[in-house]
């Protein structure tokens, strides 16, 4: 009974502040999420503030357009990963291999496309077949044994190094041939300026028609819905944002393909939580396990679904990575891949904890991560220095999921 009396207040309340669509009103709903708890992305928007005012200060070259192109490209590889791994947290579960699959599928790559002879379009089969296969048997184990998630992937963390360097054999390292397609994606393929624009554009019509869609939706049930007029600034604001920024690139060597495919796939990812019962489905086991199943939720197909997605990202960013660096070797998938991308999706703003995150967490954790890096080596320090200033930062981010959902926790309670 107190969780629907709870419930019936929750949906009152947004009702009410949904219905204020002045600028005090939207003040008003911000500040009522960020007291229940719902920080949302605005810590790691406030970060990457502080981050860029303070290695901008201290080197000029940080915010130049040709730092921020290479961040940008820098950031796909991990960034795809990353979008794993949200994934994955969110239904409340963890995957520590996501290195070891990256490797294991761009050392698959290499070598069954230099030496044997292999096509190209086979070898990325395989290797993303590679990450579908792992993230399956994860599943199956989960299911059917049920090993915790950390151990299982442990494990595969082992064993799949092992198996890479089975792959490699004696050559250690394969080189990518620079005339491959996917050398050239990694490395040389960007977007054409007029193009640039035009998907800005795209970008700002599509969240339009979502919105509109959204809001008729909306109108036919009775609910409160945000204007046309509301809706379409926001849209013309976002083109204009992303096509200064775009223009801003552009001054260098502009947007890369790469980028772009990781932009994406959040996008993608973003839509079907968003949008679909699958989404659905995986907030709802991650808020609730028991909850999700009583209410009919096939919990063991989720799962399933998470572990595939997990390491289906995995081997996608591992092909990236073997094109931006144009070879894979034994190192590849290793030293802190596997970390920053968890870090990457926890800073990002996923909880440890199940049930609250987005795709764009990815996004803006890598970016969060990378800025550290770039800033970092432009001032020449060591990556030992890095290391505990990224920590720190995911401590920070961990501190405030548990503060926040402390928050929730108690405001429930009462």
């Amino acid at each position: 009974m107190s969780l629907n009396t709870n419930a019936g207040q929750m949906d009152r309340q947004d009702e009410r502040l949904n219905n204020d669509n002045s600028l005090l009103g939207k003040w008003k709903s911000l500040t009522e999420k960020v007291r229940g708890g719902d920080l949302g992305q605005l810590p790691v928007l406030f970060g990457l503030v502080i981050i860029a005012i303070i290695f901008q200060s201290i080197n000029p070259f940080f915010l130049s357009s040709a730092n921020l192109v290479n961040l940008l490209m820098q950031s796909a590889a991990v960034g795809v990963i990353a979008l794993g791994i949200v994934i994955i947290l969110l239904v409340g579960e963890i995957d520590l291999s996501v290195g070891s699959v990256s490797g294991l599928a761009a050392s698959a790559f290499a070598v069954t496309l230099t030496t044997r002879g292999f096509p190209i379009i086979a070898s990325l089969l395989l290797a993303i077949s590679i990450g579908i296969a792992i993230g399956a048997l994860y599943g199956v184990i989960f299911n059917r044994i049920g090993l915790p998630s950390f151990v299982i992937s442990l494990a595969g963390l082992l064993g799949f190094v092992g198996f890479q360097l089975w792959v490699l054999g004696k050559a250690g390292t394969i080189n990518l041939p620079f005339e491959s397609a996917i050398v050239r994606f990694g490395q040389l393929a960007f977007i054409p300026e007029p193009v640039s624009y035009l998907i800005c554009a795209l970008v700002g019509l599509g969240y339009f028609l979502s919105r509109y869609r959204e809001s008729s939706a909306r109108k036919k049930v009775n609910l409160s819905s945000t204007s046309i007029t509301s809706i379409a600034i926001k849209s013309i604001s976002l083109s204009l944002v992303l096509i200064f920024v775009a223009w801003y690139l552009n001054k260098d060597r502009g947007v890369g393909w790469m980028f772009l495919l990781f932009v994406g796939l959040v996008l993608l990812m973003n839509h079907l939580l968003n949008t679909t019962a699958w989404g659905r489905s995986i907030y709802a086991v991650g808020g609730n396990v028991e909850a999700a199943r009583r209410s009919g939720i096939n919990v063991k197909r989720v799962y399933m679904s998470a572990f595939v997605l997990c390491s289906t990202f995995a081997a996608i960013g591992g092909l990236l990575a073997a094109g931006r660096l144009a070879s894979a070797a034994q190192s590849s998938g290793g030293g802190d891949v596997n970390l920053n991308a968890i870090a990457a999706a926890v800073i990002g703003g996923t909880s440890l904890f199940g049930g609250r995150g987005s795709a764009f967490s990815a996004l803006l954790g890598i970016i969060v991560i990378q800025s550290i890096s770039s800033g970092l080596t432009l001032l020449n320090l060591d990556s030992d220095v890095r290391y505990m200033i990224t920590g720190l930062v995911l401590l920070i981010a961990v501190s405030l999921d548990a503060i926040a959902r402390k928050s929730r926790t108690s405001k429930g309670k009462a």
